[in-house]
């Protein structure tokens, strides 16, 4: 059965994602845009360089283009959120994008997105979901490829320049080429290398690069940039004697950040850096925008300047439909996603790279020393993260325990108020912790947070214990 979760519709590759499943999708998103009467405005698709991502998108858009649909065909491999800015920059109703994102390289799947390049909200995914699950696949209609083509059902279109060209226009090239900054880029054998580059090479930056070619298996990593998969960056950024080290992952939408010693930042110091950045040195206002296991640090910047910090379920929709409620200034998540206003609705790793890069320039301070700074103004927290795989039999054990009979474990601090709204999270005193099924993948996730790392780590141990799962770190 085709199932959407947090980050759109995601699958094995042979097990649930098939050219039937593909077809399904799509012939049910065109039947829907029929009955809205939007199918001639037509949709813009994209893929990335995953097993099968092109030739998934051919399924997908000789189906859309049979059944009746007008399709905008980026014909190479791009980043996710370059499809979000075309849907929004060309006013279409739908956008869609072939990736699993940040999943092992045996997934694949297909996010899309709506009117003004927000991620497809949750009842617009659950729709088309039980439309697709529901159809005879006898009955989708589809064209030749070559022929949708020669009929003008499908065009070709290469929307790259006006999509970077927005970048540019919102960073302070100015300031960045004044500074000179030397910049190892990792790609994670994924598809954000040549918009970077063309950024960072405009501003005058010095550029090393490793990890470019095309793999489909991403060099046997994991596609997410994290400490464990950003050890060959930490080495490129010492060995270079580089500033910072940036690393995007598999469809570009995720940043991941090593400081000029070579010391992984993590994705919640680096979106409390850009929003401090925002609001102290660019003197915009407006509202943070996190999801409820993202760092707690952005609510005490918020408080300091007045403004508020929302939290949200986990996905980045919810951030998108936050931001936009609030009008918000900035908005994110642990994982490394974060958007800014003016920019598109979902998160986009290259417009993070550049306003990353933009605050090291304009503050003439080294990243390490902005992390320091940050934390002595607004006091230290550290998170610590943990996933297990799930059988259906692990999962029910704790769906039960922590959700159907909310028995708490005994955590040593005082709990300020729990909430149910996407998983179990606990308010302390001077911290929290939260565990949750993912939405992307069959797992369970713990995260934590507190004064150090240490104090983090133990919340999370204790939450594991009382779940049943394993812990022996």
């Amino acid at each position: 059965m085709i199932r959407f979760g947090t980050g759109g519709w995601r699958a094995i590759i042979g097990d649930g994602f098939t050219k039937e499943n593909i077809r399904r999708i799509a012939a049910a998103l065109a039947r829907r845009m029929v009955r809205e009467g939007c199918a001639e405005q037509g949709i813009c698709a994209g893929y990335d360089r995953r097993f099968l991502s092109k030739e998934a998108l051919v399924w997908f858009c000789e189906v859309m283009a049979g059944e009746g649909v007008r399709v905008r065909f980026v014909n190479m491999s791009c980043p996710t959120p370059q499809i979000m800015f075309t849907v929004k920059h060309l006013n279409l109703p739908y956008g869609a994008m072939v990736t699993a994102s940040h999943n092992p390289a045996v997934w694949n799947g297909i996010k899309l997105f709506t009117a003004g390049g927000r991620d497809a909200a949750e009842n617009y995914t659950r729709e088309i979901q039980e439309e697709a699950n529901a159809l005879d696949s006898d009955g989708i209609r589809s064209v030749p490829f070559d022929k949708a083509l020669e009929e003008g059902r499908i065009c070709f279109i290469d929307p790259r320049d006006d999509y970077l060209d927005s970048i540019l226009r919102q960073v302070d090239t100015e300031a960045i080429r004044k500074r000179r900054l030397r910049i190892v880029l990792d790609p994670m054998f994924g598809v954000s290398l040549t918009g970077l580059q063309t950024i960072l090479y405009t501003a005058r930056c010095d550029i090393d690069v490793i990890n470019d070619r095309h793999d489909a298996f991403f060099g046997r990593h994991l596609p997410a940039p994290n400490p464990d998969t950003l050890v060959d960056l930490q080495y490129a950024v010492k060995e270079h004697r580089a500033d910072v080290g940036i690393a995007t992952d598999g469809d570009a939408d995720r940043l991941g950040i090593i400081d000029e010693s070579g010391r992984y930042v993590t994705a919640n110091e680096t979106l409390a850096l850009l929003y401090y950045y925002l609001l102290e040195y660019k003197g915009w206002r407006g509202a943070a925008v996190r999801n409820t296991a993202t760092t707690h640090l952005l609510d005490r910047i918020a408080a300091a300047y007045g403004q508020e910090c929302v939290e949200v379920p986990v996905g980045f929709k919810h951030i998108s439909a936050g931001m936009e409620e609030h009008d918000a200034l900035i908005g994110g998540e642990s994982s490394g996603g974060l958007t800014v206003r003016g920019h598109i609705s979902g998160k986009d790793g290259l417009y993070a790279a550049s306003l990353l890069v933009e605050m090291i320039s304009v503050t003439q301070r080294k990243l390490s020393e902005l992390v320091h700074d940050l934390f002595d103004r607004f006091g230290e927290l550290h998170t610590a993260e943990y996933d297990w795989p799930l059988t259906q039999e692990l999962r029910d054990g704790i769906y039960r325990i922590v959700m159907e009979e909310r028995r708490l474990p005994d955590l040593g601090r005082k709990v300020e108020k729990i909430s149910y709204r996407d998983g179990c999270k606990i308010y302390l005193d001077n911290g929290w912790v939260i565990i949750r099924f993912s939405g992307t993948e069959p797992r369970v996730r713990i995260f934590a947070e507190a004064e150090t790392e240490e104090a983090a780590r133990e919340l999370a141990g204790i939450m594991a214990c009382h779940a049943g799962l394993p812990w022996n770190v």
